[in-house]
């Protein structure tokens, strides 16, 4: 047996050479979330059947206090593995440009320092080059290239987080000298401080009448981002993106933090990055631009990307330029998906050869939710974490400001020991998407007192599998709360959303009725649990007895698809009730 000479500091832990996250998850009894969370801490996006190495796996469990070891190999073969993170040394790593996001409130500057940045880090012979808009590019500064995410501001770097793509290293946050800190720019604190990126602060516009940037400072500090020369550590730097005047020093600031950062990746092997901006070219078909984080994306290269795959037919830069490959920190504009694929979704260069082949396979029917053996819902009520701090992240809304820091301290005065209550975001008003994004990348809930939701934030949430919880006596929040820092609390799940559909017409069928529906969205698959909305209440909730795509039995029905569907214990199906398709996952609950 070949044990790690590492010192036992709790249970001993067996792990084989190669694992699925979820396999491992299952070996710690701990949330597969959790999990997830930890590898992206160290810096490794996976999703739940990903399959890791030892080294990776081993790692992860002495984060959840075991000792590893490992067995000899007994056949297995990680390189059968289409997700397979390697075990990276330092000297397998190389320096990578920096990814900076800019966030901030609507009209105080961002998309003129974009344009700034854009055309003075360029020659007039380049600049003609920039014909399109693919979301991102890059400049050079002082000889350091610099990349930067041109996205439409938090909302978007929130969904990459939300999908598990931690993207930036750096968030600039722009400020107008002469408007002050706004509800914006305090959602873009939030944002990057749930996203634990350093921040650096542009005030801009200090060229208008009534720029007043000590104020700015002011208002910053009470936020907790103190300026450098007020004692603090956060770098504030005046400019002006009408008259270009302090531009340079921000880009050498962004350089700075970078340079203290040493940020590297490995450019060697296949291919893993996350999608920025995404769309369907009625001359070109689904395309997107893809900023890589390790490996090297090439020409041919076949890879998997969320629900959807493809093959690199082309690659272009940011100045539209065709190119054959880019390395860690390089955004481009693919060709060769075969759908649209979501913003954030993670993007996977397959191995090539006959084991990729059928690595790809099985890849496919993990995608269209074929395999079999993860178990449901009311198996993962075991699956809680040993020996690891705990935290409840919450988002916390009320209908007016002042009461917003009462309720903020009384919930984290019900912290313990084991549970740390942990309240991310405190606003006043109603719950927006841009909260439900946050609460998604966070793994938060949101507790709303005395407000509502805004239109569209319910369906996303149900998208996003996020838990908003409304009160409007004070003490039924802390109760709530205390109950899940206690360990009394009954479990919570989280719910995914893979599909909807609509009833058509409703058959007579022997020994009930049965629903005949046209997929709208996702697949539809036989294991998955079906609400029934009738005008938008739910009367019913349940399991699927039988799935039928015209007269044959099937597992699933696809978007754009009709078939026929017949519900465990009902049958009053009505002509416009619309069917969701979800799982549960076990977000909290219960210790053993």
């Amino acid at each position: 047996m070949n044990v790690e000479t590492r010192p036992v500091s709790g249970p001993p832990l067996e792990i084989p050479g190669a694992i699925a996250v979820q396999s491992l998850s299952e070996l710690m009894r701990a949330s597969g979330i959790e999990v997830i969370k930890q590898l992206m801490r160290r810096g490794v996006m996976a999703n739940i059947n990903q399959v890791i190495d030892y080294e990776t796996a081993s790692i992860i469990a002495s984060d959840f206090g075991f000792s590893p070891y490992q067995e000899e190999a007994k056949g297995s073969s990680i390189k059968d593995a289409v997700d397979v993170v390697a075990g990276e040394t330092e000297e397998d790593l190389e320096p990578r440009a920096p990814i900076v996001t800019i966030l901030g409130h609507v009209d105080h500057g961002k998309t003129s320092l974009l344009d700034v940045i854009r055309n003075s880090s360029v020659t007039a012979s380049e600049k003609g080059g920039i014909t399109q808009h693919i979301g991102a590019y890059q400049v050079r500064v002082n000889g350091q290239l610099v990349t930067f995410l041109d996205t439409p501001g938090h909302q978007a770097f929130t969904a990459m987080r939300a999908r598990g793509a931690q993207v930036t290293d750096i968030a600039v946050l722009v400020v107008a000298a002469d408007d002050g800190v706004m509800p914006q720019t305090r959602e873009a604190i939030d944002h990057a401080k749930a996203a634990e990126v350093p921040i650096i602060v542009a005030i801009n516009k200090m060229d208008v009448a009534g720029a007043n940037p000590d104020r700015i400072k002011q208002q910053l500090s009470e936020l907790g981002l103190i300026a450098e020369e007020w004692g603090g550590d956060t770098i504030v730097v005046p400019l002006s993106a009408k008259t270009e005047e302090g531009v340079h020093d921000l880009l050498e600031n962004i350089v700075l933090v970078a340079e203290v950062a040493e940020l590297k990746s490995n450019p060697e092997g296949k291919a893993r990055g996350v999608v920025v901006e995404a769309k369907l070219d009625s001359a070109r078909g689904p395309v997107a631009t893809v900023l890589v984080q390790s490996g090297t994306l090439k020409g041919g290269d076949r890879f998997f990307v969320g629900d959807t795959k493809g093959k690199v037919r082309a690659l272009f830069d940011y100045q539209g330029v065709r190119v054959s490959e880019a390395g860690p920190a390089v955004p481009v504009e693919v060709l060769g998906f075969d759908s649209v694929p979501r913003t954030g979704d993670i993007i996977v260069a397959a191995e090539t050869g006959r084991k990729g082949t059928s690595a790809a396979e099985r890849r496919e029917r993990q995608m269209a939710g074929r395999d079999e053996g993860h178990g449901d819902a009311e198996s993962l009520l075991a699956q809680v974490r040993v020996g690891y701090t705990k935290e409840l992240n919450v988002i916390l809304k009320t209908d007016v400001e002042g009461s917003g820091e009462a309720l903020r301290s009384a919930l984290e005065d019900l912290s313990t020991d084991e549970v740390a209550v942990k309240v991310i975001r405190t606003s006043s008003g109603v719950v927006t998407e841009t909260d439900v994004l946050l609460a998604s990348a966070s793994d938060a809930v949101i507790l709303a007192f005395n407000t509502k939701d805004e239109a569209g934030a319910r369906r996303l949430a149900d998208i996003e599998g996020v838990d908003i919880r409304h009160y409007d006596i004070i003490y039924g929040m802390l109760d709530y709360v205390s109950a899940a820092v206690s360990g009394m609390l009954e479990p919570v799940y989280r719910e995914t959303v893979e599909a909807r559909a609509l009833v058509k017409e409703v058959f007579d069928v022997k020994g009930g009725k049965v629903a005949g529906i046209g997929v709208s969205e996702g697949r539809l698959n036989r294991s998955a649990l079906i609400r029934v909305l009738r005008n938008g209440d739910a009367v019913h909730e349940g399991r699927i007895k039988s799935l039928r795509h015209f007269k044959d039995n099937v597992r699933e029905v696809a978007s754009g698809s009709e078939g026929g569907v017949g519900l465990e214990g009902f049958d009053n199906f009505e002509a416009g009730d619309e069917l969701v398709a979800f799982r549960k996952e076990l977000v909290s609950g219960p210790a053993d």
